[in-house]
């Protein structure tokens, strides 16, 4: 389980710090960039908030509040408290044209940082558990590196940027957005601008 929450971290960190992001849509508050490495495609979403860096911490990192503002999170539960830091998660979303609804296990890391100038970090990856084996009415998905880094600006703003390492598993709730509208991508964005602030 060490293991597993330091390479969940580490995962996040290494995506975040990659050098050629292309930057594919800029609004207000909000700029939504992608990384192409093989077949692996990631995004990355930058949102201006204006809240201290520690209350989007504590919001962000509490997946059970995720459905408010996540349209995609049908249902959120812990099937596990690790530690205070990380947490065991079964979410599910609805279907998409064409596929069954899907189920996700995953682990969520947060930390926070240890010098000034770090981010806070709040990490996701699918995990297997035995205790929740996949369920025929779900198609069980991966996630294979997610999360939310968190920088503070000033004592009353941030920058959150959230980032997907995508898979095929969540691909079609993607793909119509990355053809050239994003409009999934923005709107929960600013979805979770209007939640935090």
């Amino acid at each position: 389980q060490a293991y597993l929450s330091y390479s969940n971290i580490a995962a996040l960190t290494h995506l975040a710090g990659k050098p050629g992001w292309d930057i594919t849509k800029t609004l207000d508050n909000v700029k939504i960039w992608t990384h192409e490495e093989g077949a692996v495609l990631s995004f990355k979403v930058e949102m201006q908030v204006k809240v201290p860096s520690h209350v989007a911490f504590s919001l962000l990192s509490d997946f059970s509040l995720r459905q408010r503002w996540d349209r995609h999170f049908l249902t959120c539960e812990v099937l596990q408290a690790v530690s205070e830091e990380e947490k065991i998660y079964h979410v599910t979303s609805g279907p998409t044209a064409g596929h069954q609804p899907r189920d996700f296990v995953i682990l969520v890391s947060q930390r926070q940082p240890c010098q000034p100038q770090e981010p806070y970090t709040v990490a996701v990856r699918s995990v297997t558990l035995r205790a929740m084996p996949p369920r025929p009415e779900f198609c069980r998905s991966e996630i294979l590196c997610a999360g939310f880094q968190i920088h503070s600006n000033s004592s009353s703003s941030c920058t959150v940027c959230y980032f997907n390492q995508v898979t095929s598993g969540v691909m079609p709730y993607l793909a119509a957005n990355l053809t050239g509208s994003s409009k999934s991508i923005e709107d929960t964005a600013l979805e979770c601008i209007k939640f935090l602030e």
